[in-house]
């Protein structure tokens, strides 16, 4: 198991935890490898029922770190949960930021618990860049669509309390208890029929799959563009170098 993901057993429901604080949780290849790995083993064990994923009690994740940059496990596609296949619900207990990537990785959660310290944001386009794990077409699904546009054009978060309002979040948590109401959630999953979740997660995905597809590809299109532009090699270099950037349009 990795130094940088944590898991714990709560009788069907399984914990898995980003430790990387000192890095603000950004997801790097040991990472999301450990990411992977609890996933897996959610997913194969049969005693284990549901999964909550959570951050620590300032952060819940940063997003990639920009010097590793995006990995891909087999299994569970970037971050070794973005396009992972799953059976079991998962829910994304948040305390702190989930910006860029990590609220791409809540995105791709079935449920999201969050304390009144969460925020939400994907600030990539700052950096002349675009959410590629899922962000681009998950956030105007998952919020209103001129919130989603919000977030996406100017880079700009929003708050717990927002979030809540707004049905991105399920549960608004006090401050340090997100996980405990999450498992709580978890536990009243686990009170169902198991075979009847698994066929209802079954069935929702079977739902997403056709804009699933169009999205990625959009992405993929998108990515390119990207790839190509000097303001994102200018963006890119403000970051590192602590400087605001100085945009071309090209």
């Amino acid at each position: 198991m990795s130094e940088t993901v944590k898991t714990e057993v709560r009788g069907r429901v399984l914990v898995i935890r980003l430790e990387r604080e000192e890095k603000r949780n950004a997801i790097d290849v040991e990472l999301a490898e450990g990411i992977d790995e609890a996933l897996n083993r959610l997913e194969d064990d049969p005693e284990l029922w549901v999964g909550v994923i959570t951050g620590t009690k300032s952060v819940f994740c940063a997003g990639t770190d920009m010097r590793a940059g995006v990995h891909s496990t087999d299994r569970g596609g970037q971050y070794g949960i973005i396009r992972r296949y799953r059976t079991k619900p998962l829910i994304a207990a948040v305390e702190g930021a989930a910006l860029g990537g990590g609220f791409e990785v809540v995105l791709s959660c079935d449920l999201v618990v969050a304390s009144k310290t969460a925020e939400f944001g994907l600030p990539e386009v700052k950096r002349s860049l675009v959410p590629i794990c899922g962000g681009l077409f998950r956030a105007p699904k998952a919020l209103p669509r001129n919130v989603a546009r919000e977030l996406l054009l100017t880079g700009d978060s929003i708050d717990a309390k927002r979030a809540y309002k707004l049905g991105l979040a399920s549960i608004l948590s006090n401050a340090g208890d997100a996980l405990d109401d999450a498992v709580g959630l978890a536990e009243r999953i686990c009170s169902n029929g198991p075979v009847a979740v698994r066929e209802t997660m079954r069935f929702l995905a079977s739902l997403d799959a056709p804009d699933e597809a169009h999205g990625w590809d959009e992405t993929l299109e998108s990515e390119d563009v990207i790839r190509n532009a000097e303001d994102t090699r200018e963006g890119v270099m403000a970051f590192f170098e602590k400087r605001p950037p100085n945009w071309s349009g090209r």
